[in-house]
């Protein structure tokens, strides 16, 4: 059985920055990720809010954070998931789909997922035309009609990209103001081919192979009308992924996030959680990123036990 000092499970910004912090604290560090390295970051089509970056892909952040770590010694192995834990004592144990570590202490950083809308025909049409990630699926739909469901950063940077490629971009949302920043916001309304309608809900998905129309409601006059469509970019917020997690002991809270305290501890002596599952109010790559940070730096507190934690 393999030995580390910690593992870190998920790849993600949190996870990453997490990696570069533990090795270099001295910590023979495992990151453990189900996909590929990079996290959801790398679906962004465009990051601006992050500092040192007036401007840069998601994708590109997301291979530069990889290559980072993995340039300082982090071990990364892809495509390996997490199927049992054993977090209970001093050592603990890690099982994967294709082998067991023993380790000193873990972290989380299993991000989230995309909600889905549960309308009507979303299922029998994901990857027909509906869809979740508007840079992975936006070039198939160029000079098309497509739509957007959601009101936050994640929606209307969306709009923003899939504008440069679409005929026409409608965004519906079902309260009647955006929960996006200002300069998101402004910057769609100055979008010849942007239409946005308030107070409007997916009610089902139609087509045959593909994507050909969607049932509106307008929850205000409640009426429903139908509008034809090529494709259906769902961006209503994400879920966290705690459930490896929950069923280790880690406690959660009503949504799913696992607590963590301001060290990024959980309920269990040596297991540390950061990013997008935790219940950390603001879900950005910059606080991911300093959870991260915080985490492995109280990892190798608690393996090496140094004088200012006593």
């Amino acid at each position: 059985m393999e030995t580390f000092d910690v593992i870190i499970i998920g790849a993600g910004s949190a996870g990453l920055s997490a990696g570069i912090y533990a090795v270099r604290s001295g910590l023979k560090t495992l990151i453990l990720e189900e996909k590929l390295a990079g996290g959801t970051i790398a679906d962004a089509s465009l990051v601006v809010n992050y500092p040192g970056f007036a401007e840069i892909s998601g994708g590109e952040l997301a291979e530069k954070m990889t290559s980072h770590c993995k340039k300082v010694g982090a071990t990364i192995h892809d495509l390996e998931p997490v199927t049992e834990l054993e977090l209970v004592g001093e050592k603990k144990i890690v099982k994967t789909s294709s082998t067991t570590y023993e380790v000193k202490a873990v972290i989380f950083s299993t991000g989230s997922h995309y909600k889905e809308l549960g309308a009507k025909g979303e299922k029998e049409f994901r990857g027909k035309g509906v869809s979740y990630c508007g840079v992975c699926d936006g070039p198939f739909f160029k000079s098309k009609r497509v739509l957007v469901v959601g009101g936050g950063n994640t929606a209307c940077t969306t709009t923003l990209y899939l504008s440069g490629l679409a005929s026409e971009v409608i965004v519906i949302h079902r309260k009647q103001a955006f929960r996006a920043e200002e300069t998101l916001i402004s910057d769609i309304s100055a979008k010849n081919n942007v239409k946005i309608m308030w107070n409007t809900e997916v009610q089902e998905i139609k087509g045959d192979k593909q994507v050909k129309l969607v049932t509106l409601f307008d929850n205000m006059k409640n009426t429903t009308t139908e509008l034809p469509i090529d494709a259906v970019f769902v961006q209503i917020g994400e879920a966290p992924n705690s459930q490896l997690a929950k069923a280790a002991g880690v406690e959660t809270d009503d949504h799913g996030y696992i607590k963590v305290d301001m060290k990024q501890q959980t309920n269990l002596g040596g297991v540390f959680a950061a990013g997008d599952v935790t219940n950390q109010l603001i879900k950005q790559v910059g606080t991911a990123v300093g959870q991260g940070i915080t985490a492995a730096l109280e990892a190798y507190s608690y393996i090496k036990r140094p004088y200012y934690r006593k």
